[in-house]
């Protein structure tokens, strides 16, 4: 009897975590931090979370005939959540790292978006990595600008929950200086000209792919697929000019 119940209680977890990865109507759950413009924000009129990366995973839905349905999470429960399969994809601006992938599956990548400095708009000192020796950073906790920060001999890590509060400090002059992904720097200049500015060239290579739950091999194929086609159509390009664009 003891072997029996225990054999119950494993398949009612089993069932529940299965069910956790369901979404309304069985549509996929896709994970997203929505705290990331321009690849993933809450418009502040509609509530409707919006971006770079909801237009590309809604063309890439359409064109594999997935039924898909957005849960916007914060970003280390987000990458924690994957790990366990709590979230069949994941689409968060996320570079595609070693040990990430360690933990879950990627898509083929879909953007190169490498690192950059943002300063204030009067600051002419700063043009690389090399003048920020000795620096306060700003940077979102757990991306790959938390990590380039730690390669600054001497500098002073700040992070944040959202880049928008680094920004926030930068523009206040809490810190020297913000770093990260291109074209979420982009964006936050575009918005703020008056006060903030990048400064130098990209100076890391990363790469942005959707995350998958280990083992869920059909479905990486059906995404990379329907991401080869919109690439080959020139839809990512569109994407890129109407969410960032540059910095001129």
């Amino acid at each position: 009897m003891k072997s029996k119940i225990y054999y119950i209680v494993v398949g009612l977890f089993a069932l529940l975590a299965l069910a956790g990865c369901q979404g309304s109507d069985g549509a996929l759950v896709v994970a997203t931090d929505a705290a990331f413009p321009p690849f993933e924000y809450v418009d502040e009129e509609t509530k409707d979370i919006i971006g770079f990366d909801i237009d590309l995973m809604n063309a890439i839905a359409e064109e594999a005939n997935l039924d898909i349905e957005f849960k916007n999470v914060a970003w280390d429960p987000l990458l924690a959540g994957m790990a366990d399969c709590q979230y069949d994809m994941a689409i968060s601006a996320i570079t595609i790292l070693p040990e990430r992938a360690e933990q879950f599956s990627f898509s083929d990548p879909y953007i190169n978006a490498g690192q950059i400095i943002t300063v204030a708009v009067d600051n002419d000192t700063v043009t690389s990595p090399d003048d920020l020796v000795g620096a306060i950073i700003g940077a979102q906790l757990g991306t790959t600008g938390a990590m380039e920060v730690e390669e600054i001999p001497d500098a002073t890590l700040k992070t944040y929950d959202t880049y928008e509060l680094a920004f926030l400090d930068l523009m206040n002059g809490q810190v020297d200086a913000v770093i990260a992904d291109y074209p979420t720097a982009v964006a936050f200049v575009n918005m703020n000209s008056d006060d903030l500015k990048v400064v130098g060239d990209v100076f890391t290579d990363e790469y942005y792919g959707i995350a998958f739950c280990k083992g869920n091999d059909e479905l990486i194929s059906q995404v990379n697929d329907a991401l080869a086609a919109l690439q080959a159509e020139g839809f990512i390009d569109e994407l890129v000019n109407t969410w960032y664009g540059d910095s001129n």
